[in-house]
């Protein structure tokens, strides 16, 4: 058992998310940064799914109340363990009674605290993913708060043998562990790339946007120019993902994302590609954004590139847990 002691600003239960469901109108939700909650679990060698807790922005503390391994991966908090320091990328050991703390961190926004065995929340249509929208998923469908205890798994043994993490020169191929402060996001045109001014669409690709500070999981508001269409547009509502780049009439484009609407009706001016979905995870409020266009075939090469660094990482996990 682990009990919240202090959640921060946002704190929830998350796993790579609910799929299968868009028909009936239910988000995929997960985790806004998913590469670094399989970090996470792969060092302390859980399925790549299971369940975590997602905490933004630093502030957070918990209490372990038995025995166990974890792990923290994302944003690189400062993080104790009573009054030892914990690194990011790092899997250690707690006993019953000490406290784990993370405060605000130096960059990214989001961390992943996986705990050997995972935690134990009923899924939901297949998710343990907290679903705040439809109040569903981990622990009530709803943030964590102080007070809160979520049941572990006990593994029949701790999955390590001492403390051990990544050199994150592993990481700088493909995922920046010092996330910059101004992050780029590749994206390919969308149906409605077209209906744009030409100035808009060179604006779209030129400025860095501002993320908005009523931002949220659902979706980063921008602030910018405004984008003008060539003619009013009037657009039944219709499928959208995560990535999606919209473009409502104030003219300052919105990125759905994890816990984004299943539709919508505005004009889409772009998609995020798969390979940097996680980028916008670890944006921060008040950070600048900009993006890169790519044609499929590079959005297709960015997801291959993505996956090998990936391979990388486990590879590295598996080496070092042999040499302890």
């Amino acid at each position: 058992m682990i009990e919240i002691v202090t959640p921060g600003p946002l704190a929830t239960v998350q796993d790579l998310g609910r799929h299968g469901y868009y028909d009936i109108g239910v988000g995929f939700c997960g985790a806004m940064d998913p590469l670094a909650l399989i970090i996470a679990n792969r060092l302390v060698d859980n399925d790549d799914g299971a369940a975590a807790i997602e905490f933004t922005i630093g502030s957070f503390e918990i209490r372990f109340e038995q025995d166990t391994a974890f792990a923290l991966a994302g944003a690189d908090c400062a993080v104790k363990l009573d009054s030892v320091e914990i690194p990011p990328f790092w899997s250690a050991h707690a006993k019953a009674g000490q406290v784990l703390k993370a405060t605000a961190p130096r960059h990214g926004m989001r961390t992943y605290l996986a705990i050997a065995g995972g935690l134990v929340v009923e899924p939901v249509l297949g998710s343990r993913s907290t679903d705040m929208k439809g109040g569903f998923g981990g622990l009530g469908g709803r943030p964590l708060k102080a007070g809160d205890r979520l049941p572990l798994t006990t593994p029949a043994t701790l999955p390590i043998a001492s403390d051990f993490g990544l050199d994150p020169r592993a990481l700088s191929s493909f995922y920046e562990a010092g996330y910059p402060d101004e992050v780029s996001v590749r994206f390919l045109a969308a149906a409605e790339y077209s209906s744009f001014e030409d100035t808009a669409l060179n604006l779209f690709r030129d400025e860095a946007w501002t993320i908005q500070p009523d931002s949220n999981r659902i979706g980063y508001r921008l602030a910018g120019p405004v984008l003008d269409l060539k003619a009013k547009l009037e657009l039944r509502s219709h499928g959208i993902m995560p990535g999606t780049i919209q473009v409502p009439p104030s003219g300052q484009p919105v990125i759905q994302l994890s816990d984004a609407n299943t539709c919508g009706g505005y004009p889409k001016i772009g998609v995020v590609i798969a390979a940097d979905l996680w980028r916008l995870g670890q944006a921060r409020l008040g950070g600048k954004l900009r993006f890169v266009e790519v044609s499929r075939q590079e959005a297709i090469g960015a997801l291959c590139d993505r996956n090998a660094g990936m391979a990388a990482v486990f590879s590295q996990i598996g080496k070092s847990r042999k040499a302890l």
